[in-house]
């Protein structure tokens, strides 16, 4: 399966977000050029909308597989941080009925994607103008609500689940949203996030639990997921 209204520019969005799907050609030019010519030019015309729609979809179904073991998401108020294309976002909304989803994302594209925690919090890859349209066009856009970061209007309603899937704690510091998620989890609220320090959150949390786990030689880390903040 695949997603709908899928086009290059979206191609390239889910590129620099998940740069596991390009092809071998293209991670050996981002090597040999560099972040900023892969971004700014070969991620703009070497793209396979259609081949990447294909991975992105089967990548977000095998998202999906892991969490429904732990997570119920059935008539579940959503928050979203990081989402990137929503890809996950729509396949929850597929195969599950009463789902009301908020997103925070960022909205342009840094000229020079980089790995790990940026001290100014300025590092992003996304349009929320194409997201918008690709959401619509996989008929997502009903119970959607979407906040851009840098506008600090985060919504303050109670969330049954939050989800960070390789953005808190994994590209920034869990603290810059340590105090909002406080305000918006009770304590049967879920949150999902990717970190490589999962003992450090048994001090924040009454509940801490690993689901999966990947190794590699950079970016190892280990997907958990908390509950009930300790006061």
């Amino acid at each position: 399966m695949a997603f709908n209204g899928f086009d290059k520019e979206i191609a390239r969005l889910v590129i620099l977000q998940r740069i596991e799907l390009a092809t071998p050609v293209m991670i050996r030019l981002r090597k040999i050029f560099g972040r900023y010519l892969f971004t700014n030019f070969f991620s703009k015309f070497l793209v396979s909308e259609h081949k990447i729609n294909y991975q992105y979809y089967n990548r977000m179904f095998q998202e999906y597989n892991l969490l429904k073991k732990y997570i119920n998401f059935k008539n579940s108020k959503i928050l979203s941080i990081g989402a990137g294309m929503c890809g996950l976002e729509l396949i929850i909304n597929n195969f599950n009925d009463g789902n009301q989803f908020t997103i925070i994302e960022k909205n342009y594209v840094s000229k020079k994607v980089k790995y790990g925690w940026d001290d100014k919090n300025c590092e992003a890859y996304n349009n929320l103008i194409i997201l918008k349209k690709f959401l619509s066009s996989n008929k997502l856009n009903n119970n959607l609500k979407i906040f851009d970061f840098d506008l600090s209007n985060f919504p303050q309603s109670k969330f049954d689940v939050v989800m960070s899937l390789y953005s808190l704690d994994y590209h920034y510091d869990f603290y810059i949203y340590k105090d909002y998620l406080k305000r918006v989890c009770s304590d049967k609220t879920q949150i999902v996030f990717d970190t490589i320090r999962p003992d450090y959150y048994e001090k924040l949390f009454n509940k801490v639990k690993v689901i999966s786990e990947i190794k590699k030689r950079i970016h190892s880390s280990k997907r958990i997921i908390c509950s009930e903040f300790i006061k």
